[in-house]
């Protein structure tokens, strides 16, 4: 086997998150994407507001969040963009333009007049803006071929993809821990314990998972990193010879 094959099927080995990544993707936009592209409001995990316009906006930002979640599986594969730097373009632009832009521009419309109250409203619409933030920052640092600082910024934009997972994962907490309290807590309005849910929601999960994608970007020793870029130059030129 050679240099490069050797190291293509060692990084199989380094990056075993890969494969769980995908397969989470897949299922979650299976389950969620069909019920809106039904167009029932019947079925939606939303209930629009006093808004006609609302349901469709949010059927499109379901759309091209769902783009974005399955390009964002191939953005993170080092695999794919080492060895098929085209593909990884093709599908970071699918991601940028037909994923997170048009996904977050949605967002902000949609979060700003969430049914789920003001306070879930204010973490949606920052939490929108973020992504869209950190998505343009990284395509503007990879224009600029400044791809240090491209792939921390998709790094963090693609962990806010993923974290509408987290919002699912911390709403079944919530609904676990809040539901006894009821009549307690929230003096028997049913309204009360579903808006502080989502707010909770909202805000715990884009937060707890860009708190933790930063930490793991700021960790990284510096000294693994070059010796991972002197490999990835010499596994280069042994391919060229």
């Amino acid at each position: 086997m050679t240099t490069l094959g050797k190291a293509s099927a060692q990084t199989w080995w380094r990056r075993p998150w890969v494969g769980p990544l995908a397969v989470i993707a897949v299922a979650f936009v299976a389950f969620s994407l069909p019920r809106y592209l039904s167009f029932d409001r019947a079925i939606s995990l939303v209930k629009s507001p006093d808004h006609p316009w609302h349901y469709p906006l949010l059927v499109g930002h379901v759309t091209f969040g769902s783009i974005a979640m399955l390009t964002a599986v191939m953005q993170v594969w080092p695999w794919l963009r080492r060895n098929h730097p085209k593909v990884h373009r093709v599908s970071g632009r699918l991601y940028v333009f037909a994923g997170v832009l048009p996904g977050g521009l949605l967002a902000l419309s949609i979060g700003a007049v969430s049914p789920f109250g003001p306070a879930t409203a204010a973490g949606d619409v920052l939490g929108a803006v973020l992504w869209l933030t950190f998505t343009v920052n990284g395509l503007r640092a990879a224009r600029a071929h400044r791809y240090g600082e491209h792939r921390k910024w998709m790094i963090r934009s693609v962990a806010l993809t993923f974290s509408i997972i987290a919002n699912r994962l911390w709403g079944v907490l919530w609904v676990i821990v809040l539901t006894p309290q009821l009549d307690t807590t929230f003096g028997g309005s049913e309204l009360a314990l579903r808006q502080s849910i989502a707010a909770l929601s909202a805000w715990v999960s884009f937060t707890s998972v860009l708190v933790l994608t930063e930490w793991r970007l700021q960790r990284k020793p510096r000294r693994r990193h070059h010796r991972g870029q002197e490999s990835l130059v010499a596994i280069r030129a042994t391919a060229s010879e």
